[in-house]
């Protein structure tokens, strides 16, 4: 269930890296509120401080480190959106062709003495 306007992550390309984290800050709350979690349980299963979870939903991104979000994200639940984050290169049609050209098309077997 999403909350948050997407615009404030659409066109990210022109947004300043404070401005994500602004967003993100903004979305985790959402995420955070729909689990029914308050900031002081999100901070003890997480082991992030109440302060930085407040920061950080307020928009600011003070001690807000990879480790500290992934850690966020775990605690709110939220661990199979952690490898859309980044998922993996999809391979090329001419990649493909490759590797198809280099699949043997049967096997044979040397004759045996």
């Amino acid at each position: 269930m999403y909350f948050c306007h997407m615009d404030e992550l659409n066109h990210i390309n022109k947004k300043s890296a404070s401005e994500v984290i602004a967003a993100l800050g903004k979305r985790f709350k959402e995420y955070r509120i729909a689990s029914r979690l308050t900031q002081k349980e999100v901070s003890e299963k997480s082991g992030v401080s109440v302060l930085t979870i407040r920061r950080f939903e307020l928009g600011y991104s003070y001690n807000i480190t990879m480790a500290n979000f992934i850690s966020m994200l775990k605690a709110i639940d939220f661990t199979d959106g952690i490898a859309d984050i980044l998922p993996e290169i999809p391979v090329s049609p001419y990649a493909m062709a490759k590797l198809e050209a280099r699949k043997p098309k049967r096997v044979r077997h040397g004759k045996q003495s």
